[in-house]
């Protein structure tokens, strides 16, 4: 038997909402489902498990906020007896899919008694408005409560249903609290060390330009896909950026993970993880760059992609910021800052002429690693970013 235990979505987080069951006892799991939607200051993100089993007592209910670590559920093996099977509520017969649904919701399992259904999006919008998702009809699978429902019906719910002055959701205040305090243990405990470079981007713009002529415009690839696939790269060559820093011990990550920085409209940040990019083509990390982009601004990330980045990417070139020296974010061991391309002058075969031009800076751990290490990385970032047609 294992416990399946509340995560730590997040070096800032410390405890968290149980707001869903995705499953109930005696339902058969394995690595990878969603089997609960914890809300935490950065929304409700879907949680994964990585058992195989089925599943035995549920000891949290829907609506307690309990620490990180806290056991949620116990997981009995493949192999063990089987788990008791409470009984469940009649089941509601499931309402047809609209077809303008855009929204994820998972299967439906059979409802517990007492819980409304929703997806995370229609649970957080409900909670930011103070309305019970009781008096809200749902169309969504198993009669769950889609976004859509929230938004028709919000203007006619009374107030009689909404919620007494709970304040759920996205709360941003809260979130830059959890930031600063993730930020500033990060400054108190991890000895930083700051490198940048200059990179001409003259032919990674001249061939992105070429490459996106020859596609159809939904198919065209966005400037960040080529230093996200270079930095990949390049950390082969300097794999002790790449992984964790926990209890005194460096662990290498074989695969590259990269969290990527992304402001949320409501303001603060989130920094979920692109999984497995050194192995990925331009366009796969394209698809899954908007995807996740879309994902962390509407309330639907997963688990998994907020534990396990094992390095961060920050790009403020879009905001018009010419060099960022960003704070690394615990326990990873490394971040990487790109600017905003200028023209500059630049001497190229004893001539000055202007190109675009791209700081990229490095924050680094020095318990891991050390400059040198850290210029090498830089000066293989670089390499990799004048032959963009091999990325």
């Amino acid at each position: 038997m294992t416990d399946f235990t509340m995560p730590a979505l997040g070096a800032d987080m410390e405890e968290g909402t149980l707001v869903e069951w995705m499953v109930k006892p005696g339902d058969k799991v394995k690595s990878g489902d969603v089997v609960a939607v914890i809300e935490t200051v950065k929304g409700a993100i879907e949680t994964e498990i990585f058992e195989e089993g089925t599943v035995g007592e549920l000891r949290v209910k829907v609506g307690e906020t309990v620490p990180v670590g806290t056991v949620l559920a116990t997981i009995i093996g493949t192999s063990a007896e089987k788990a008791p099977v409470e009984p469940a509520s009649k089941a509601t017969e499931a309402a047809p899919e609209s077809a303008a649904e855009t929204e994820y919701l998972p299967a439906a399992p059979a409802p517990v008694e007492g819980v409304v259904r929703a997806s995370p999006a229609a649970r957080k919008l409900a909670g930011d408005l103070g309305l019970a998702l009781a008096g809200i009809t749902g169309s969504g699978p198993g009669g769950a409560v889609t976004l859509a429902d929230v938004q028709a019906q919000a203007p006619t719910i009374s107030p009689q249903t909404a919620k007494p002055g709970t304040k759920r959701g996205f709360d941003p205040d809260a979130m830059r609290r959890g930031i600063a305090a993730a930020m500033a243990k990060s400054k108190r405990e991890i000895p930083h060390y700051y490198l940048s470079t200059r990179i001409d981007m003259t032919r990674a713009q001249q061939w992105l330009a070429e490459e996106n002529a020859r596609r159809r415009i939904g198919d065209r690839l966005l400037p960040l896909v080529l230093p996200l696939k270079a930095m990949a790269l390049a950390l082969h060559q300097v794999p002790e950026l790449n992984g964790f820093y926990i209890d005194d011990t460096f662990t290498q990550s074989e695969k590259v993970h990269v969290g990527v920085a992304i402001a949320l409209r409501g303001g603060g940040l989130v920094a979920p993880a692109l999984h497995d990019v050194a192995r990925k083509t331009l366009d796969e990390l394209m698809h899954d760059l908007n995807d996740l982009i879309t994902r962390a601004r509407t309330g639907m990330l997963r688990s998994s992609e907020m534990t396990d980045p094992t390095i961060t990417l920050s790009n403020m070139g879009e905001t018009g910021v010419e060099d960022i020296f960003g704070i690394i974010y615990p326990p990873q061991v490394a971040l990487v800052g790109l600017g905003k391309v200028l023209d500059r002058p630049w001497v190229e075969g004893g001539r000055i002429e202007p190109r675009p031009i791209m700081q990229v800076s490095l924050s680094a751990d020095h318990r891991v690693s050390d400059g040198h290490r850290g210029g090498i990385f830089l000066n293989a970032f670089d390499k990799l970013m004048q032959k963009p047609e091999a990325l």
